[in-house]
């Protein structure tokens, strides 16, 4: 009998199920505090920061495919597994961790929907005792379709069908803020606010699906639009990009160095 088809946007009672079985790994994304405190059964910890190069000015760059490599063979990532990724807060990390599994081609893995906040709200069991997943030995492999670098994003300006998505907050956007030497934004890039694809009434899940579509046509962007998402690290923007993956948007890439990196250098154009 064929196992029924995991979605790629998981609600808490549809993880219930899920919990003992042998082919499903539970990531938890938090701090080591949060795990500490408290995480899903079974889940095992695996540190955000090994996901980011984290050096100046362009914190949210890759990690080299060595380093990445050895960062999921110690979670145990491997090609018979389903991942299920969340985190303790919005679940920006937990997004970045799976946009990061389709830059290394590894494409079955789901979200919690509204992470852990969600998980306690339906009533969850959780667990204190630390989990450890046996090392893999899978060798990972470049997927260039979920990337956009500088050089990409600069060809872009300008393209019709191409359509620039700044998760950052309106404020930033607008060049009243910015952590980077220069403020504004990609030019052509329109602001979907990342935290604005939450129901913050609903225990952080997103918001219904005909609720994002009508947030994201507003600002212009179709579904046969080609999608690239950035923010400040490609945090929030990864966010974004499980956003649109969930709703059946197709051709979406993650703009890593984001705003950290084109507002550092002045070479750039802006708005």
């Amino acid at each position: 009998m064929t196992k029924p088809v995991i979605p790629y946007l998981l609600d808490p009672r549809q993880l219930y199920p899920l919990l003992n079985r042998p082919d499903i790994r539970i990531v938890d994304l938090g701090t080591p505090d949060n795990y500490s405190k408290g995480h899903i059964p079974g889940a095992i910890p695996l540190a955000a920061e090994k996901l980011r190069l984290d050096t100046r000015p362009a914190s949210g760059l890759l990690p080299g495919l060595p380093s990445l490599t050895g960062t999921l063979r110690s979670a145990g990532i491997d090609r018979k597994t389903h991942i299920v990724a969340y985190d303790h807060d919005y679940n920006a990390e937990a997004c970045r961790f799976l946009w990061v599994l389709e830059a290394v081609f590894h494409q079955t893995h789901s979200l919690l929907n509204g992470g852990m906040p969600a998980w306690l709200a339906e009533g969850g069991p959780i667990e204190t005792t630390p989990n450890r997943a046996p090392h893999s030995t899978l060798d990972f492999h470049p997927d260039d379709r979920v990337i956009a670098d500088r050089n990409e994003v600069l060809q872009s300006l300008g393209q019709e069908n191409i359509r620039i998505l700044d998760a950052r907050s309106p404020a930033e956007y607008r060049g009243l803020k910015s952590s980077s030497a220069r403020r504004g934004h990609i030019p052509g890039a329109v602001n979907v606010h990342w935290l604005d694809t939450i129901n913050h009434d609903h225990a952080r899940r997103l918001h219904a699906p005909e609720v994002l579509t009508d947030m994201l046509e507003n600002a212009g962007i179709q579904p046969g639009n080609e999608i690239i998402v950035y923010c400040q690290t490609h945090r929030r923007s990864s966010h974004s990009y499980m956003m649109l993956r969930s709703l059946g948007y197709q051709q979406v890439r993650g703009y890593a160095g984001s705003w950290s990196e084109w507002g550092n250098d002045p070479d750039l154009p802006i708005e």
